[in-house]
């Protein structure tokens, strides 16, 4: 690695994606995640933290702990999207409809929904983004 690049990772919260991506089979330990992610020292945004532990072309997986009032404010995705409530409550606005969802729920929302995403209380949340293949022809 050269120079630049060093001080370009040097201050990163997290590896590089490069290396959290690499390989072919993933297992994850969620709840030491979360532990590692709660923990971290820099202030959470909005009220919640993430990561993304893992990339590809087909689909993103991220991790979410969010604090008592954390919040996600509108926005929609290029894919379809799957919400797993791992810990806690979430509140999530989407499609005309408010969904109140509890450790265990998973939520699905097609490619496009404007959602957000409100936690009544410390909770979690595993966000899936599949992502949508431009039409061929």
């Amino acid at each position: 690695m050269n120079a630049p690049d060093e001080a370009l990772h040097r201050d990163r919260l997290r590896r590089a994606p490069v290396e959290r991506f690499a390989g072919n089979a993933h297992a994850f330990d969620l709840a030491a995640l979360l532990s590692k992610l709660r923990a971290e020292e820099h202030p959470s945004q909005d009220g919640h933290r993430q990561i993304t532990i893992l990339h590809r072309a087909s689909a993103a997986h991220v991790l979410f702990a969010f604090e008592p009032s954390g919040k996600l404010e509108q926005h929609q995705a290029r894919g379809e999207v799957t919400i797993h409530v791992l810990e806690g409550r979430l509140m999530v606005a989407a499609d005309g409809q408010d969904h109140d969802l509890r450790a265990g729920h998973v939520l699905m929302l097609s490619a496009g929904v404007p959602h957000d995403v409100r936690a009544a209380e410390s909770s979690a949340m595993l966000l899936t983004v599949f992502m949508a293949k431009e039409a061929e022809g």
